[in-house]
């Protein structure tokens, strides 16, 4: 599928809600189990997804129709969603994201790139030269890649209690993807 913005747009909308209706008020149990040793909870799933609403996405497309490949992005830090959890509950960082998420999207329609802005170039720090329309694209399929990431560490909690079952659960199976 080539890229759309009013498609993209139409699925980082309902992040927000998807997010909401699947973790708010679920208990502790779920939302800070981990699937193993330096590996993220629910909580730190959401916090990232806050801090790159904070340093990513829009940032970075501002810096690709501002300066092209003339700026680099600014390194993304992985771990700056630890800032963004602390003290904080799970309703509290739904909310931060759903309100974040709103923001950038309406920062996005005041763009209003078209395909000449889509195709604009930037630099990414490791990746090398990166399009408006990939920066879009990413951040579309960062989303679920991170709701699958959910999906597998909610699932990795029953990974015993399924039994044989468990031969025919593929998210059980799934190790993971990032580097």
């Amino acid at each position: 599928m080539e890229f759309d913005l009013t498609n993209s747009t139409a699925l980082l909308a309902r992040t927000p809600a998807v997010l909401n209706a699947w973790i708010r008020e679920l208990p502790d149990v779920w939302v800070e189990a981990r699937e193993g040793a330096e590996t993220w909870s629910v909580r730190e799933i959401v916090g990232h997804l806050i801090h790159g609403e904070k340093t990513d996405w829009i940032p970075r497309a501002r810096r690709i129709l501002e300066h092209g490949e003339a700026k680099a992005f600014d390194p993304f830090d992985r771990l700056g969603h630890l800032n963004e959890i602390a003290g904080r509950s799970p309703g509290q960082l739904l909310d931060e994201f759903a309100a974040l998420r709103a923001g950038n999207l309406e920062q996005l329609r005041a763009m209003n790139p078209d395909a000449a802005a889509l195709a604009r170039r930037g630099l990414h720090p490791a990746l090398g030269v990166v399009t408006l329309s990939e920066l879009l694209a990413t951040w579309v399929a960062h989303d679920l890649s991170h709701l699958h990431q959910i999906s597998r560490v909610m699932a990795h909690q029953y990974r015993e209690a399924v039994g044989p079952w468990a031969a025919y659960l593929g998210v059980l199976q799934c190790s993971g993807h990032s580097s």
